[in-house]
């Protein structure tokens, strides 16, 4: 959604420029550049994933998030990169979102977990599990563009969501599937 923003550059990074694999090794996105060769972007996105959890102690990571946040107009998350967000400290006494099974890891850094789909909080945007991301890019996106510009994006890329199935919260899930999860999850909290 962000690449729609006029005038904008969208820039990929992590830590070191080169392809980055999600936790299963079975996907890669290629960052264009490192942190350290964007320390002063405008939007900073933090996308979230099982492996969020081994960098929530990554202290060269969290001070680039927190050297980024310094000067951003916006800084979100999407689904567990809001735990990240957190372990920087920059959720503390904010309403935030996460991955449901993740919303007690938010609480444990000061942040007022809530188990709503996005939360804007000054100039924090969270948001809940991965397929909230598209109403994230979309917030972002009206922000600084403007409502009109945003309500144009959404269809011209047909976003308008028609799940096959109502189960796509714990609320709506079958009880002995949420139940499952809750206890495979390395989120929970002991």
């Amino acid at each position: 959604m962000l690449v729609r923003l006029p005038g904008a550059e969208t820039v990929l990074v992590a830590e070191r420029p080169g392809p980055v694999r999600n936790d299963a090794g079975s996907l890669a996105l290629a960052a264009h550049r490192s942190l350290a060769h964007v320390p002063r972007p405008d939007v900073v996105v933090v996308p979230g994933g099982p492996g969020q959890s081994a960098q929530m102690d990554n202290e060269a990571l969290l001070d680039r998030l927190r050297a980024a946040d310094a000067s951003s107009t916006w800084t979100a998350s999407v689904c567990t990169g809001s735990l990240l967000l957190a372990a920087a400290g920059l959720l503390r006494l904010r309403r935030a979102a996460s991955h449901w099974l993740a919303l007690g890891h938010l609480e444990r850094y000061g942040a007022e977990a809530t188990g709503e789909w996005v939360v804007t909080d000054g100039k924090y945007v969270t948001a809940a599990g991965v397929s909230s991301g598209t109403d994230t890019g979309l917030t972002l996106l009206g922000r600084p563009a403007g409502d009109e510009h945003a309500q144009a994006v959404q269809p011209l890329t047909e976003y308008d969501p028609r799940p096959p199935y109502d189960a796509g919260s714990p609320r709506e899930a079958p009880a002995h599937l949420v139940e499952e999860f809750r206890k495979k999850s390395r989120f929970i909290l002991t």
